[in-house]
């Protein structure tokens, strides 16, 4: 069965960065688009960033110009690097792997 992990999550001040990693197992070594999403407190989950299996890769506009996903197919993992934090980005973060399986979040709290 597939199994997806986030880690990296933490407590950062403002301006601050964190990484966060994804580990994907039992996939089956299949290339496919992943993505991270978030879920602030009392809000929806939103998407932040996507990856195609070509490497494409599409942030929305709060996080654009802070944030970048990248993956190593290799290694089955996905990170999100997220620089310049604000305190708005406070959420659990989630990644998505195809179809419909999520990781158990990690927490991302921005504060002075």
């Amino acid at each position: 069965q597939v199994q997806v992990a986030e880690s990296g999550g933490g407590l950062v001040q403002p301006g601050g960065s964190l990484r966060l990693s994804c580990a994907v197992s039992g996939s089956g070594c299949r290339f496919v688009a992943m993505a991270w999403y978030r879920r602030a407190p009392g809000q929806q989950r939103e998407l932040v960033a996507l990856i195609t299996t070509s490497g494409s890769t599409n942030c929305v506009d709060s996080v654009r110009g802070r944030f970048t996903i990248s993956r190593d197919n290799a290694k089955n993992t996905v990170y999100l690097q997220m620089n310049n934090l604000k305190p708005e980005d406070t959420a659990v973060y989630y990644c998505y792997f195809p179809n419909d399986y999520w990781g158990q979040g990690t927490q991302v709290t921005v504060s002075s």
